[in-house]
């Protein structure tokens, strides 16, 4: 497997996890946004969206980090990382659409902002994030892992924009069940990091 991606991408860093979490042979093949590289069209015949992570298959190309869990957990058949029952695999998806939507326009927007020099108002996507933390320190509030009893593709979709909120200026410290969450994922075996960027709170610890 060719996995295409940008080392301070958090879409990038959950395909990336997932593989090594499994231990599948894969290529990096980092793509220069700075340069545009993702604008070419070399890149933009493997995804028109111009977006990293790419996923490269003996021939099967696909984009988008939620799509690429979900097709290494079946064409693997990882069942344990994504449940093949209704109920389970519902629950899960439940959690990629959160991945999706109030984490890309919270934690990670919030990151945009201090990163990479995004226009969003700073006030807004720092409350989205608090929402969500809100809400995940809840769900947590009696369990390890978001679906339940053992990791699964949903917590890899969350881990990475959580985990480098404060370098959007998201205070993590008032989370303690969302924190243990995030030590947990990191401790499992063939964990990889996302790396850190000295941005937001992050630049002052």
């Amino acid at each position: 497997m060719k996995l295409h991606v940008h080392p301070l991408s958090g879409h990038s860093h959950r395909a990336r996890l997932f593989l090594s979490l499994l231990g599948v042979p894969h290529e990096l093949v980092e793509v220069d946004l700075m340069a545009g590289a993702h604008k070419t069209p070399e890149f933009l015949a493997l995804n028109p969206f111009g977006q990293v992570p790419v996923l490269e298959d003996d021939g099967v190309v696909v984009s988008d980090s939620n799509a690429i869990l979900v097709y290494i957990a079946r064409k693997l058949g990882q069942s344990d990382w994504l449940p093949s029952d209704a109920q389970g695999e519902a629950a899960v998806q439940r959690w990629l659409s959160v991945a999706a939507g109030e984490l890309a326009y919270g934690p990670a927007a919030a990151r945009l902002v201090t990163v990479f020099g995004a226009k969003f108002s700073p006030e807004e996507v720092i409350g989205r994030a608090h929402t969500l933390l809100g809400r995940l320190e809840a769900h947590l509030g009696s369990r390890n892992w978001l679906v339940g009893e053992r990791p699964t593709i949903a917590d890899v979709a969350i881990y990475g924009y959580v985990a480098r909120a404060p370098e959007g200026n998201v205070d993590l410290s008032g989370y303690p069940k969302v924190t243990a969450f995030l030590r947990r994922v990191e401790a499992l075996p063939g964990f990889v990091s996302f790396v850190e960027t000295p941005a937001g709170l992050s630049a002052a610890a």
